[in-house]
């Protein structure tokens, strides 16, 4: 989690998202960072027994937007305009830009302009209570976890926000590796990267296709788990 990212974690490209302390979900993140300690990142992408599961994706989702907003924030000096005129990951995969709302018809754009489009999209949804509803510790034991206020959409939501988080990764690591390497980040981005992978592999949160710009590395990484 945070920690992975050492003395440069204070670079992020927008703000940070913070769950409330004392919260449901920050004891969640706190159980999640405890088993990613132990190592096995498999195991600790798991449903906590007796959680709810939409309380466990939203809370690494938001943990996710953290972790990839701090390691773009590294390499931002290096994806500009013109080294990225667009947004691509490898010369097989270009991606436009659209949200459905502002941006209805898919445009063409730098790798900046369009990373800086997803992560203030996903920051608008990650904000939007009634979408991530961060008050939700006042239920009581008697109550289900279905007495949680997650709308009905929200799993659709969480998957086009970590489809559209991958993204990032895939132009990082298509584009940008060589500087990942010069400031000696790649095992952050590497390990980051596997606990996003098993994350939404646990899951089925991102369909195989759009995982293809990186679909060797994401063998790599599950057979050396195995």
């Amino acid at each position: 989690m945070g920690s992975f990212l050492g003395s440069r974690s204070s670079k992020t490209f927008k703000p940070k998202k913070n769950i409330p302390e004392g919260s449901h979900q920050y004891e969640l993140l706190k159980h999640a960072e405890a088993t990613l300690g132990s190592g096995n990142l498999r195991q600790a992408v798991m449903l906590p027994e007796g959680e709810d599961l939409n309380e466990w994706i939203a809370v690494n989702t938001v943990d996710f937007f953290n972790q990839i907003n701090m390691l773009y924030g590294t390499i931002t000096e290096f994806c500009t305009e013109t080294s990225c005129s667009v947004m691509s990951a490898g010369p097989r995969y270009e991606y436009h830009w659209a949200d459905g709302t502002n941006i209805k018809k898919p445009i063409k754009c730098s790798a900046p302009k369009y990373i800086d489009y997803l992560m203030t999209w996903v920051q608008d949804q990650l904000d939007d209570e009634t979408l991530f509803p961060s008050k939700i510790d006042n239920r009581t034991p008697a109550l289900s976890p279905l007495g949680v206020p997650f709308p009905k959409n929200f799993m659709s939501v969480a998957k086009t926000i970590l489809k559209r988080l991958f993204r990032v990764y895939a132009h990082i690591y298509h584009q940008h590796f060589d500087s990942v390497m010069q400031l000696q980040e790649e095992a952050h981005l590497n390990t980051s990267f596997k606990h996003f992978i098993f994350f939404v592999q646990e899951f089925n949160l991102i369909d195989r296709r759009e995982l293809a710009p990186l679909q060797d590395l994401i063998e790599k990484l599950g057979s050396k788990d195995r």
